[in-house]
């Protein structure tokens, strides 16, 4: 057995003395140097301890693994969670260090002081649940940093899935030219879905840009989202009851009727057409839309959509499960929130 270098814990940090600064830090870059001596976190004593590098004294008096487990769990939030990813990680060849969330990763083969760290991980439960504005904003940060983010969730048998999160612009290439269509065409709202009579216009809006299913050769019924946009273009005028024309306005009133949360799916689609993509329902696949880049008859969608709220918050068996039928399928799982404007956020599984 390799001499155990001799540590002290002070509150939830482990202090090593001189000898301890060519042994771990030159040679397997744990801690940080300060005055001389070594600063370890409580997760890299506890890998070390595991490991039988180090041995470790409070009071005078020797802590095995299991007594110093006990008392760093209840100094570090989630010492347990973080300390399974930073042994997988560490016995995978990643150099790491700590961050407020996580880690901050190196590139295998690199090391600090090297090479920068290339990657923040944040840690959390399979139980937690992750707020939206939370994930943004520590995408924000690793977008400034320039790293990537990646999610590391630990579920109760403590086996990993890392999920990388990424900003997207999303942009297409079916652009809708606004002058196309110089009179509106009538059509009627029955119920949940807008029925366009006229033949002409019924084959146009389908060939030239997948709107609407065909009801028949000579008619095309609408979706609530895709009415509302063709209503706001003015490339239709939609007839009601008694009611020779529905404005915007009574419109989006009847469909959030029919449809609670209608506006929030319809600002997301108004913004995926206006940048050239077509979007198309993803019932099937258990969120809003499926997204094409542009359209062919032999074209399949790209990306499954999900609008959600600024202030939603993520269920992780949910977000887990919306993944793995986006990659089950070949798509790349997005969702969308209007927060000003329309903003995207990928979420992809990978391995590390």
């Amino acid at each position: 057995m390799d001499r155990q270098i001799k540590c002290e814990l002070h509150g939830d940090m482990i202090i090593a003395g001189s000898d301890a600064v060519s042994e771990l830090y030159d040679r397997g870059f744990y801690g940080r140097k300060k005055d001389g001596v070594l600063e370890l976190s409580l997760i890299e004593g506890a890998y070390l301890l595991y490991r039988e590098k180090i041995q470790i004294f409070s009071n005078e008096t020797t802590v095995d693994f299991k007594t110093f487990f006990e008392i760093a769990s209840g100094r570090s939030e989630d010492f347990e969670l973080r300390y399974i990813v930073f042994k997988d990680l560490r016995e995978r060849g990643y150099y790491t260090k700590m961050n407020p969330i996580g880690f901050r990763v190196y590139p295998r083969g690199g090391h600090p002081g090297e090479v920068p760290a290339h990657i923040f991980i944040y840690v959390i439960s399979e139980r937690a649940q992750l707020p939206l504005k939370s994930l943004i904003h520590e995408l924000n940060k690793a977008v400034n940093a320039r790293k990537r983010l990646i999610l590391a969730i630990v579920d109760e048998e403590s086996d990993i899935t890392f999920y990388e999160i990424k900003k997207i612009a999303m942009m297409g290439k079916s652009p809708i030219e606004p002058e196309e269509v110089e009179v509106p065409m009538v059509t009627g709202l029955v119920n949940d879905r807008t029925i366009v009579w006229d033949r002409e216009m019924s084959d146009f809006l389908h060939s030239s840009y997948f709107f609407g299913r065909k009801l028949d050769e000579s008619r095309l019924q609408l979706s609530l989202v895709e009415s509302g946009y063709l209503l706001g273009k003015q490339w239709i005028r939609i007839e009601h009851k008694n009611v020779a024309s529905l404005d915007a306005d009574k419109f989006n009133e009847y469909a959030e009727g029919v449809e609670p949360g209608y506006m929030l799916k319809y600002q997301v689609y108004a913004h995926l057409r206006d940048n050239g993509l077509v979007a198309k329902t993803g019932f099937k696949f258990g969120t809003h839309f499926r997204v094409y880049k542009q359209f062919k008859s032999d074209t399949h969608s790209e990306y499954l959509v999900h609008a959600v709220m600024p202030d939603y918050i993520f269920a992780l068996p949910e977000l887990s499960r919306a993944v793995r039928i986006a990659n089950s399928v070949k798509k790349r799982m997005v969702f969308g929130y209007a927060d000003g404007g329309v903003e995207y956020v990928e979420i992809g599984w990978i391995r590390l």
